[in-house]
């Protein structure tokens, strides 16, 4: 598969997404797409990131608390410092 058709697959998967306006179609639709594996990936990655915004503990913290590496923990760091103030606002509003 090349770079450009799954940059394509992955906007229509965001799409159809964007479509399904009841949370029990949308948990149906990714207990289709990903395995329990990639859900426990995205559940941990939901929690960093939710961690980091409250600015509560530190990175190390963080890391020995939901034990990750803190590699993973910089990389959460380093997404949210490229996302919008709005963006950044809205996540620490429907997050907390």
């Amino acid at each position: 598969m090349t770079k450009e058709s799954e940059e394509d697959g992955w906007w229509a998967f965001i799409e159809l997404c964007s479509h399904l306006k009841k949370i029990e179609e949308l948990k149906e639709l990714f207990d289709l797409f990903f395995t329990l594996e990639e859900k426990e990936d995205v559940a941990k990655r939901f929690s960093i990131l939710k961690a980091l915004l409250d600015e509560k503990l530190t990175q190390r913290e963080i890391a020995e608390k939901l034990s990750v590496s803190i590699s993973k923990i910089t990389r959460g760091s380093n997404a949210l410092k490229i996302i919008s103030d709005h963006l950044r606002e809205a996540l620490k509003k429907k997050m907390a």
